[in-house]
């Protein structure tokens, strides 16, 4: 859009004309304004409210000293009155933009912008906190269960059902949007997920997946090793051993977990101890991302079933118990 750019040509007669007599050395400082830089050192945001005026604009921007001749604007207009058709928003204005460059993004509606990132691993609760510090958003409360029933699921278990990525709204937007972006996000990544899991699977539902990626995105700490860390469960569950994975045991610890698992939470008979139920928990205990949920969908075609970290992030991977105790003694043991 280059209506700021005004070439001197013989039509000049014609827009002085209308303008009712503007001198030729005004128009030529008018256009020249028209492509100078604004006087901001630092970027800052200005709103325009609505019912927001072109000469409120004027008043605003002089107010703000980021230009200092006003009346250069007003003749602009009366040239090229389109200019005046401002929309209200939230907008950003950098260092270096110029004043045409200004006017075009209000004359566009370019609103400013703004990013949350939803991040995989963590739980509803966390995801929650981040939402409710979000600037210039209307929040709503328990937003994830109102999603969740809205999409037609009273269950009121809302946790790993939503997809964790990066998400983008603009001052003013209800963070419910988001929320239901992120829902049918995951709706559509568990869809692809399950229709091409890998055959002879012991899950029986999209839900029970969802639920095995959350146990593997949280004993993740190498992403390459997400497929043997899926394949050490799924085996155990073809085994009928159980899963024994400490993630399992802090999600049902709560609030109580300052760290540490306690000897008392591994004895304690919870719905997410691992380690004295058998099978899955009974919902997700994180969000899964996308690779997570392929690797439940396709573990590693290995015969692991056991593993232990090395406290680097990347973990010893055993067949047989004798393999892992020697392994525990290795890396946790001697420690």
């Amino acid at each position: 859009m280059k209506k700021f750019i005004i070439a001197f040509t013989a039509a000049i007669f014609t827009l002085l004309t209308l303008a009712g007599g503007v001198s030729l050395w005004t128009y030529n400082t008018v256009v020249d304004f028209s492509q100078s830089t604004l006087k901001l050192e630092q970027a800052q945001d200005i709103e325009l409210k609505r019912g927001t005026s072109f000469y409120q604009l004027v008043s605003l921007l002089e107010q703000k000293a980021l230009i200092s001749d006003g009346w250069k604007l007003k003749i602009l207009v009366k040239l090229h009155p389109e200019l005046a058709k401002i929309r209200t928003g939230l907008y950003e204005i950098k260092p270096g933009e110029t004043v045409s460059g200004l006017l075009e993004k209000l004359n566009q509606g370019k609103e400013k912008v703004f990013a949350v990132t939803l991040v995989e691993g963590q739980s509803i609760k966390e995801w929650t906190a981040i939402l409710n510090t979000l600037p210039h958003t209307e929040t709503t409360e328990d937003v994830f269960n109102l999603v969740l029933s809205e999409q037609g699921d009273d269950s009121a278990l809302p946790e790993g059902k939503f997809y964790p990525d990066t998400y983008h709204y603009r001052a003013g937007d209800n963070i419910k949007l988001l929320v239901t972006q992120s829902y049918n996000k995951m709706q559509q990544e568990l869809e692809a997920a399950w229709a091409g899991r890998a055959d002879n699977l012991p899950l029986k539902s999209p839900y029970e997946l969802l639920i095995m990626a959350s146990i593997i995105e949280k004993e993740t700490g190498k992403a390459s090793e997400r497929p043997w860390i899926s394949a050490v469960f799924i085996n155990r569950l073809n085994k009928g051993m159980r899963l024994q994975t400490d993630p399992t045991v802090i999600y049902g610890m709560g609030e109580s977990y300052k760290g540490d698992i306690t000897r008392k939470a591994l004895r304690e008979m919870t719905p997410f101890n691992t380690y004295r139920i058998n099978g899955l928990t009974p919902t997700p205990i994180a969000a899964p991302s996308g690779a997570a949920l392929l690797a439940a969908a396709h573990p590693a075609e290995v015969n692991y079933l056991y593993f232990v970290s090395k406290n680097d992030g990347s973990h010893i991977f055993s067949r047989t118990l004798v393999e892992h105790n020697r392994a525990v003694n290795k890396y946790q043991r001697n420690r």
